[in-house]
């Protein structure tokens, strides 16, 4: 294991930008199997599939798609994200490294810019890459978007302000990446639901919000 870190330690110094594209599409497409086992086994135990489909049988096509996500977003992104928004803190805004107001406002950024903005490419790119219309994901990013924002900015932020205040900046998207394993299957598995109650209940909630807000 120590071999591993420092040769992953070489990688980021001699190639930061690579090593991150390479680990985020891994990651990426390991969280994608994660999630195809997590939805077929829940529905297993709920006898919501047929006796020909009790194996697992994993669609790679899928863990291919979601894994280009990782190379081609999370890992280029991520990177010049983190190692930008640090040094806009330092430069621009004269804030001190670590303090209260330092890790408050890089946690209010990533959860208004680079949260949301990852939400809606990811759900937008499943939608295109199956061959959906635009209209199609526009309906799927409606139905997605939300619920996932919702419950990821009731993780996310707390997980961010042990990054921030604790890990040094050169291990920040390394930090992230473990977490977008888990990250990465809630996402999949969301995508995959479909037209899930919980679903409904959130558009449902949302849609009465509106209705009184017009009300009133």
């Amino acid at each position: 294991m120590l071999k591993l870190w420092k040769w992953y330690q070489n990688c980021l110094a001699v190639h930061p930008v690579k090593t991150q594209i390479i680990s985020s599409g891994l990651i990426w497409g390991f969280g994608d199997i994660a999630a195809q086992s997590v939805t077929h086994f829940t529905a297993k135990n709920r006898h919501q599939v047929s006796d020909e489909d009790e194996e697992l049988k994993i669609n790679w096509k899928r863990v291919a798609t979601t894994s280009l996500f990782g190379f081609g977003f999370v890992g280029p992104v991520g990177h010049f994200w983190y190692e930008g928004l640090d040094r806009f803190m330092k430069n621009r805004l004269q804030l001190q490294p670590k303090s209260l107001r330092f890790v408050a406002s890089k946690v209010a950024l990533g959860g208004i810019i680079f949260g949301p903005l990852d939400l809606l490419v990811f759900f937008s790119y499943m939608g295109f890459s199956t061959g959906k219309s635009a209209a199609q994901v526009k309906e799927d990013v409606k139905r997605d978007f939300v619920p996932a924002f919702i419950l990821e900015e009731g993780i996310w932020p707390i997980l961010q302000v042990a990054n921030f205040r604790y890990i040094p900046v050169r291990y920040q998207l390394l930090y992230v990446n473990f977490f977008c394993l888990l990250d990465s299957c809630f996402l999949s598995w969301v995508e995959q639901q479909q037209d899930a109650a919980w679903k409904q209940w959130f558009k449902t909630f949302i849609s009465i919000k509106e209705q009184e807000g017009q009300g009133g």
